[in-house]
Order: C-alpha cells, then sequence, then structure tokens
C-alpha cells in the first residue's frame, strides 16, 4: 500500500501550521511539535531537513524559528514528501535503474511508472495553501464525501494499465 512515512506526515502538519501563522511569523521546532504532540526532536530533524532542501528557512536568536520560504501556494505535497523521503518511487526499480534482475524482460515497468507519474502529478498538483484552506475533518466521520464504487477505481487504473494479450508476451 502507498503510503507517506510518518517524518513526512509531521513535515506536511508542520507546513500547515507555518502557513497558518498570521503574517508569516515564524515558528520553532518545540512549538510545533508541544501544539501536534510529536516528539520535539523528530519536529526538528524534519524542519531542519526542510529548510535544507530550500522549503523553509529560519532565523536565528531568541525569537528564531522557521517560516516558509516561498509562498503557500508554491510549495506542493510532491516538494515536502520528497525534501523528506527522497524521490517518489512505486517499484524498486526507478526510470533508470537497470540494476533490478527483471528490468530488461519486466512486463509492468512501464505501466507501473505511468501510475508513478499520474500520482507525482497529482501531488505536486496539491498545495499547501490547499492544506490550509481546507478544514479538519472528524476521524472516522464520512463528511459529505462520496466513496468511490470499486468499478470507478478499475475504470481509473484501466486508463494507465493497459492488459498485456498473450501475442505480446
Amino acid at each position: 500500500m502507498l503510503r507517506f512515512s510518518k517524518k513526512a506526515d509531521y513535515a506536511l502538519i508542520a507546513l500547515k501550521d507555518l502557513a497558518s501563522r498570521p503574517d508569516g511569523a515564524s515558528s520553532n521546532a518545540r512549538e510545533i511539535a508541544n501544539r501536534y504532540d510529536i516528539p520535539s526532536e523528530l519536529m526538528a530533524k524534519v524542519l531542519q531537513r526542510l529548510a535544507k532542501m530550500g522549503v523553509i528557512a529560519s532565523h536565528h536568536g531568541t525569537r528564531g524559528g522557521y517560516y516558509l520560504a516561498r509562498s503557500a501556494h508554491q510549495i506542493s505535497v510532491a516538494d515536502i514528501i520528497q525534501a523528506i523521503d527522497g524521490p517518489f518511487l512505486v517499484t524498486a526499480c526507478s526510470d533508470d535503474d537497470e540494476t533490478c534482475d527483471q528490468y530488461a524482460k519486466c512486463n509492468v515497468r512501464d505501466p507501473l511508472w505511468r501510475l508513478k507519474d499520474l500520482i507525482l502529478q497529482s501531488l505536486s498538483s496539491f498545495t499547501v495553501d490547499e492544506l490550509v484552506s481546507e478544514e479538519p475533518k472528524s476521524p472516522g466521520i464520512d463528511n459529505d464525501r462520496e466513496p468511490l464504487s470499486l468499478s470507478a477505481v478499475r475504470r481509473s487504473f484501466e486508463t494507465v494499465i493497459t492488459p498485456v494479450s498473450n501475442a505480446d508476451r
């Protein structure tokens, strides 16, 4: 199952928090960690990584802290995930990684790369600004969201993964 790492979750929480601060005010790792019951050492590491990757910036001193390096509408979820976890991959091989034993004969590599590209495109189109504008929902409550039917899920994957006929094998 595709899933964000815990550090990526914390990074998203921190970025939404920083983007929600009035007039771009800064906040330090301990303050953010305390607001969301996250271990402050872990939050500090996450924020340091985001700063190193240029997603956020910091200033030192007694009133020091972190702030967004760019506008919230210019920072995508993909930027954040990749800053924390590195390149987004769906399979063990990357676009040009020929170290996989099945690389030359793999019959799902290209469709899975297309799937990866679609997921990355979706993550790239969702910004921190959108995270801020969406109100938190209560866990376990539907909140007017229409569930996807199994046929809708199948149709969406059929556009990405085309069946291989016996003649193609």
